[in-house]
């Protein structure tokens, strides 16, 4: 799972544990009496007022940890249950699709989860049942989370596409800028507003972002500001987006951090999204050359196979080690005998950097004097004899400079491109209010 960490999932969990035994026997005691109905109607499924309360108390229980100064009872309720219908669409939209994590694989990010905690699956268990949380319900919920990761990984992720001319453009526009090394942590609030609507609504929108900034200037707390105003998706965890090189940010934003100090507030800024209010919590900059040192390498490999016992790859390459040490050419034994790809090119492998090969190689190619040859090598892919043939040191700033581009380029695209989708799945949806009259 790409776009979901274990260390994601193991938050979650600790999350959940902060909720007291206290407080929920006691919430459990006041609703005995107390029917549960239904809050939203979201396509063929409903949330209801438990489901809502349940997510509230945890979200609650998350704000508390942080210290966060709590937003009213309805502004929280009506961002909840928007999650929440948000993420319902979702689920719905895997089920209709034939997206599924079984038990198995449930079974697996679970144990994960425990390790990290460095607890057995059993204690882990009772861990969560100590705390009051269901264990059902905790599975539940990370199946959701696994579902909900794949949902955007097969519908979004995976549909990025960045190309090499985008990548030319991105890093020619980018060293126009002087600004191009400087990084910004930042946080982030968002009113969202379509770019054109009606002018009461957009004028009643902005009015609420001038309200939030009202407040930041007077002192509140950003973290309180944005779970009461922001509609960004990370609005109750404290709208902090982290450090982001400029390179990473809209030009709208970028300008507007530029004069400021650590600790300033921009002013209002419009973008086809809505109003955005940033805070500059620190900032650096300056960068110095990537160098590396690469090594020229070149190898036989012998691989396993059904035919090929572990037995009978060992005795061949210990005979071509043997012929090596009596004076044989490499390059021939290697188009000889080896069954790697390089074998034509007399298994020269070129130039490696850090990382390239895996570990078992690069440990013995690390330890090797130029011109040096190996004794045979075990890796997952086989047996080797490794030679190196030379080493030097390179300024890969260019190539890191590029890689760093395409991530940049695609973690935008795909921000950009999840935010579309779920827009329009929510378009497209039937969603029914019936909490208050106002929603």
């Amino acid at each position: 799972m790409r776009n979901l960490s274990i260390t994601a999932l193991a938050k979650l969990f600790f999350a959940l544990i902060t909720l007291s035994i206290s407080s929920s026997q006691a919430m459990a005691a006041a609703e005995v009496a107390k029917i549960d109905r239904i809050v939203a109607i979201v396509d063929q499924a409903v949330i209801t007022e438990k489901e809502l309360a349940d997510r509230i108390q945890t979200v609650t229980a998350q704000l508390e940890k942080q210290g966060t100064q709590l937003p009213p009872r309805e502004v929280l309720e009506k961002q909840i249950l928007e999650r929440l219908i948000n993420d319902r669409l979702q689920l719905q939209y895997a089920s209709q699709t034939g997206l599924r994590v079984d038990d198995a694989q449930l079974d697996k990010t679970i144990e994960r989860i425990a390790e990290q905690n460095k607890l057995s699956a059993g204690e882990f268990r009772k861990a969560l049942e100590t705390e009051g949380i269901p264990y059902r319900k905790f599975r539940e919920d990370i199946r959701n989370e696994i579902i909900l990761a794949r949902l955007r990984e097969r519908e979004v992720d995976n549909r990025m596409n960045v190309t090499e001319s985008e990548i030319d453009n991105y890093l020619t526009t980018q060293s126009s800028r002087n600004d191009i090394q400087d990084e910004f942590e930042i946080s982030h609030i968002l009113i969202r507003a379509p770019e054109e609507g009606n002018p009461e609504e957009l004028q009643k929108l902005k009015a609420k972002a001038e309200t939030a900034l009202k407040a930041l200037q007077s002192g509140t707390d950003f973290a309180q500001v944005s779970a009461a105003y922001s509609d960004a998706p990370n609005a109750l965890e404290g709208g902090s987006l982290g450090w982001k090189t400029a390179s990473q940010l809209p030009s709208l934003f970028v300008d507007a951090l530029q004069p400021l100090q650590a600790g300033q507030l921009t002013a209002i800024l419009r973008s086809p999204n809505g109003y955005h209010i940033l805070k500059l919590s620190n900032r650096r900059g300056g960068s110095s050359p990537l160098v590396v040192d690469q090594t020229h390498v070149r190898h036989i490999l012998i691989k396993l196979s059904e035919v090929v016992s572990e037995k009978d790859a060992e005795h061949k390459i210990g005979s071509i080690k043997e012929r090596l040490d009596n004076g044989t050419d490499f390059a021939e034994l290697a188009r000889q005998f080896s069954e790697d790809a390089s074998a034509n090119n007399g298994g020269d492998l070129g130039w490696t950097n850090p990382g390239d090969t895996v570990p078992q190689f690069e440990k013995v190619m690390d330890a090797l004097q130029p011109n040096e040859i190996s004794q045979p090598v075990r890796t997952p892919f086989g047996w080797h004899i490794i030679q190196v043939l030379e080493r030097r040191k390179q300024d890969m700033s260019k190539e890191a400079a590029r890689l760093k581009a395409r991530q940049e380029i695609r973690a935008r695209k795909s921000d950009e491109g999840y935010q579309d989708w779920v827009r329009e799945l929510r378009d497209r949806a039937y969603v029914e209010y019936r909490l208050e009259d106002k929603y």
